[in-house]
């Protein structure tokens, strides 16, 4: 990872990230991809009422819209399950991880930055998987006639973004490569609805953004790409269970079969891309074309690796540039809040994603 950005003067100051500000992060697929407002808050979850498996333990799984539910049902993999799984949605991973933390949820998939996030913020979640996929839908968008060409051309220009996501390391790394600092640019925080009205008005130079935004954007031939997260970001998604689960043998060790069902399924969408966008635009209210772009671009590149020393470095800098910027109310240790029981026969975390090619399904 690069060196730390240090910390500069900033014109105007974003606000810090409290705990309670921290539940209207939005950082992953949401309602907002189907023309719904993108913000979550502390009412943006819900039990589905869908439940799967049959037997004496059941595992509260949290989920968001076209997650981990649709792709193990899509894939096959919730048949024959020996205990049972009871689904609950949620909008975004901030409220996800406020259940895990208040044990409503025992595990639940997110995406890089919540986890940091929720440490700040003093919540009992530990990351127990992850996945490694292609960062180049993390990017920074641009018109498709904007006359800027290179990163460094980004001083003085209004770049939208959503403050505390993925997509907020991916522009302060970015810049930092290109020489630059939150300072150098005008940022705009918006979230993503807001920020693509914004964008395609011209009222902002560049939108930082991630998948399915990126593929959306691109598709419709809105934008292009300026610069994206490869060689800046780390690609990694997680499975954050609450630490109380962990616990509890039985509960652990329907995590572990949980966690080998979702390595399956990752492994079937390689293989059947064009089903597994199917099911996801059905799900999401995508439309196809930008599903599968998606898959293509990130969804389908990612494989589960292990939660290893690189994973916690990785994201041991992010807290480090997010604690820097006052964003998080604290500094954290990341190793706290891994483990690594479920490693066993993973390969490395910086194994390369995998590559989604056509299929007849």
């Amino acid at each position: 990872m690069p060196p730390r950005t240090p910390r500069t003067p900033r014109t105007p100051r974003p606000r810090r990230l409290t705990p309670a500000l921290f539940l209207f992060v939005p950082l992953a697929l949401l309602a907002s991809a189907c023309g719904a407002s993108s913000s979550a808050s502390t009412s943006g979850s819900g039990s589905s009422g869908r439940i799967d498996g049959k037997g004496s333990v059941t595992l509260d799984v949290g989920d968001q819209k076209g997650g981990s539910e649709a792709l193990l049902r899509a894939s096959g993999e919730l048949d024959d399950l020996g205990y049972r799984i009871k689904w609950s949605t949620f909008t975004s991973g901030p409220p996800l991880l406020e259940a895990v933390n208040a044990k409503a949820v025992d595990i639940g998939g997110v995406g890089n930055t919540p986890p940091v996030f929720a440490a700040g913020a003093g919540s009992k979640v530990t990351v127990v998987a992850a996945s490694h996929g292609d960062s180049s839908a993390e990017a920074i968008l641009v018109p498709p006639d904007s006359p800027l060409t290179k990163a460094p051309q980004l001083k003085g220009k209004s770049v939208a973004v959503a403050q505390g996501s993925s997509a907020h390391f991916q522009l302060v790394a970015s810049l930092r490569k290109a020489g630059l600092t939150l300072s150098d640019v005008k940022v705009k925080y918006l979230q993503p609805a807001d920020a693509l009205a914004a964008f395609t008005s011209g009222k902002v130079d560049a939108w930082a953004v991630w998948d399915p935004y990126t593929s959306q954007v691109l598709t419709a031939k809105q934008g292009r790409v300026l610069t994206d997260g490869r060689g800046v970001v780390n690609g990694l998604n997680f499975q954050v269970a609450a630490p109380s689960a962990l616990s509890d043998a039985k509960k652990s060790a329907a995590i572990a079969d949980y966690l080998k069902r979702l390595r399956r399924a990752e492994k079937w969408v390689v293989a059947h891309p064009e089903a597994w966008a199917k099911v996801w635009a059905k799900d999401t209210g995508l439309p196809y074309e930008v599903a599968l772009a998606a898959v293509k671009r990130s969804y389908g590149t990612r494989i589960t690796v292990a939660v290893d020393k690189d994973v916690v470095a990785s994201e041991q800098a992010i807290a480090d540039t997010f604690a820097e910027l006052d964003l998080i109310p604290r500094r954290i240790d990341f190793a706290r809040y891994t483990d690594t029981r479920f490693n066993e026969g993973l390969p490395p975390s910086t194994t390369e994603p995998r590559t989604v090619k056509e299929s007849s399904s």
